[in-house]
């Protein structure tokens, strides 16, 4: 039985309650729909076709303003492509990172197969192997409060896994026009060009 079981749009929810001024980096598909489904947001950037390069966008942001919070969300298959991120990430130590997967263990854009998670691999185990301190495996949806938490003021880089079911979420698209996109988060990080 798979321990991916908690609902995606609650652990969301949960985990973008009073986000204030968050920077938000989602991987492709899935992870873009739930977090549209609370809301879009001009700090919002969703990745349409870079998988496996959230994190490191997550992280370059996170480089680049330090005085800001970075949330990375993603889901497992994004992680899996991505795997050497987690190296950089322990290297590089930015305290105001924080990556999250939703592990629904299924490659949810090409027609739901098993991932390499739902055979067992442990990608929190894998974080704290390449020198993450804080890399957690979440299973209920009271641990997301804790997490939230941290995401705001912990010290990072943080990671965790949170187990989600396989179950299809209803899609809730933004916008898709990928310089719209770019220019309206930079401006509502930077402001408008030439002031």
């Amino acid at each position: 039985m798979s321990a991916a079981t908690l609902d995606r749009r609650a652990v969301i929810a949960e985990l973008l309650e009073r986000r204030g001024d968050l920077l938000l980096v989602c991987g492709l598909g899935g992870t873009v729909w739930d977090a549209t489904s609370v809301g879009d947001h001009d700090l919002n950037f969703g990745l349409w076709g870079g998988m496996g390069t959230a994190t490191m966008v997550g992280l370059g942001l996170a480089l680049a303003q330090p005085e800001r919070r970075v949330l990375v969300v993603t889901g497992d298959g994004e992680m899996l492509m991505g795997l050497g991120t987690l190296a950089t990430l322990a290297v590089q130590r930015p305290p105001n990172l924080a990556v999250v997967v939703f592990d629904n263990e299924r490659y949810g854009e090409t027609g739901m197969q098993t991932t390499h998670t739902g055979l067992g691999v442990d990608l929190a185990a894998m974080a704290s192997g390449a020198g993450i301190v804080d890399a957690t495996t979440i299973r209920e949806l009271g641990g997301v409060a804790a997490l939230r938490d941290r995401v705001h003021d912990g010290a990072g880089p943080i990671f965790s896994v949170i187990k989600v079911s396989a179950d299809r979420a209803e899609m809730v698209l933004p916008v898709r026009d990928g310089p719209l996109l770019k220019h309206r988060f930079r401006t509502a990080l930077l402001g408008s060009p030439g002031a």
